[in-house]
Order: C-alpha cells, then structure tokens, then sequence
C-alpha cells in the first residue's frame, strides 16, 4: 500500500479553478490531519515547480500525481492548449517526485448540460472515438516524454462516463486507470463491479462518496450551472450512497496497492472556512484508515 492521500478538490481547488484559501495552508492542514500525501492542482497553483517541490517538502507530504483536463472531442487548438497546460503540468511533476499524470476528458458545453446521459445519443461515433483515442495517445506520449506514468479518470459529463464507454476505452487504448468510485456510481455504474471487471488497469483510485438525489434534481430541473449543484453532490465518507466498504473489499481481494486518494469535492473553500473543511477531512482519514486493511491495525 502506498499510502493514503487527499486532494485539492476537496478545497474547492478543481480544473483550472482556484480557491481561496491559501494552497500552503491546504497542505498543512492535511500534513497535520496525518495524510501520506496530495495531488497537484492546475498549473501554478503552488508557484513554479521550485516552489511547488519546496512547499510539499516543508509540509512532509509526497506529491502523488496531477489531473490533466484534456478536451478529447473539440477544436484543435483547445486540445493544444490543453497539451501545453499539461506540459507545465509534467515539469510540477518531475519537480516533485510525483509520476503520475491523471488524464481526464473534459466533454463538451453540450454534456455539462446532460450528466448521467441516458442512452447514446449523445456518445462519440466511430469518427469521433479515433480522434479522441489519437488525442488521448498523444497525452500519454507526452508523459512519457517526461519520465511519467499516465492514467484515465472516467468523469461525470464526459465522453467516458459510462461503464460502456470506459470498456471501449480500455479495449481501444492500452492506458491503465484512474477510477473514482464517486463518479461511476452517479454515471449509474456499481463501483464494486467495476473494480472486479477492470483490477488488472485499476492504478489509481478516488474514495469519494456522493448523493444520487442532488444529481436526480439537477437533471429534473435542467440545471445549467454544473459548478454550482456539483459543489453540493459530494458527502463525507460513509454519508452517501457508494459503497465503499465493498470497493476496499474488491481492491483488496485484487491485491490493490496504490493510492488511496480521498476527494470530496465542494465550493471554493475560504481562510474562514479552512478550519470545518480541515475537520471534515481529518475526519475522512479515520474513516477511511479503520476500513482499509493495510492501514486498519494502526489507524487512530
């Protein structure tokens, strides 16, 4: 095992979106709450790599890996600017110690309108599919360039949300897998069956627990402000509907030893807010350690 970490989304630190509340104090509080490490944020967020390396030295947390947004399906300068983003990215990376790129495809206006999408009316064609198979493959030569290892993190309102279409993904790529138990779960997917049918390409994991009812009322009532209802659709662990104690179970069972990444994402956090948000996830940790074999004989 190697450890459990938390990330910057659980700040309201997500994408290219910052909050407001000091990144330094972010670590902190997660150093001090008995986290093993944290991922990166979008480019910058701890200044230069220097800086960034010297931040997570001074907190005593490894740097795990970074979420790289990709936009797989649209226009070829977005993708570019999406590379060169990621190149940025990979520098953080390599200054850190990290070796993880964890690529993500970011969908399109049209499915921030539709998470969940039933059917596949709104799916990739077989055109649209090779595109983004080329684009993603280019990501993951450019991590390589760099030392790095690459992994895909299906995500709510993307073009590989669904079980299906993560299916396709592995059975047209040979990239291995980020998997956040929270969005496969609202995509309508059982997280546990998902670890049983892709162990062998899981390398990465996501604990998050989330509330099906505030996705069903945004899509009841057509919400178009996705930032705004997704800041409210994630729980602490054990409060929501995933069933976390039977993906450990399956993890185990498959001899996972990789991170174990807590992620509850919320609404940019401010300094006055810092204080809850450090309990809350303090709290995370202990929930999550006196569950996980590796870590329960020493949890608090």
């Amino acid at each position: 095992m190697t450890g459990i970490g938390n990330a910057p989304v659980s700040f309201g630190i997500f994408g290219t979106t910052a909050g407001s509340a000091s990144p330094a104090d972010m670590l902190r509080v997660l150093a001090e709450a008995g986290y093993d490490g944290s991922e990166l944020g979008p480019p910058g967020l701890f200044g230069t790599p220097e800086e960034t390396a010297d931040l997570f030295a001074s907190a005593g947390l490894q740097a795990i890996g970074a979420y790289v947004p990709l936009h797989l399906a649209l226009d070829d300068a977005t993708f570019d600017e999406d590379l060169a983003r990621m190149r940025v990215t990979c520098r953080e990376l390599n200054a850190t110690g990290a070796a993880l790129a964890i690529l993500a495809d970011e969908g399109s206006p049209e499915l921030l309108l539709n998470p969940a999408r039933e059917g596949r009316a709104l799916a990739l064609d077989d055109d649209r599919w090779e595109l983004a198979s080329q684009r993603l493959a280019r990501a993951v030569n450019l991590a390589r360039e760099h030392g790095l290892a690459a992994s895909f993190h299906p995500h709510i309102s993307t073009y590989v949300e669904s079980d299906w279409e993560v299916d396709r993904l592995l059975a047209t790529t040979d990239v291995t897998l980020t998997l956040d138990i929270g969005h496969m779960a609202l995509a309508g997917a059982d997280p546990v069956r998902c670890v049983e049918d892709w162990a062998a390409r899981i390398d990465h994991v996501h604990v998050k627990d989330v509330d099906r009812a505030v996705l069903q009322r945004a899509k009841d009532e057509q919400r178009a402000d996705f930032d705004a209802w997704w800041a409210d659709v994630c729980l602490p662990l054990g409060a929501g509907d995933v069933d976390i104690d039977g993906v450990l179970d399956a993890l185990d069972r498959n001899d996972y030893d990789g991170w174990l990444v807590v992620e509850q994402d919320r609404a940019p956090t401010s300094a006055a807010q810092l204080p809850a948000v450090a309990a809350e996830q303090s709290a995370n940790l202990r929930w999550l350690a006196q569950r996980w074999p590796a870590t329960a004989e020493t949890a608090p």
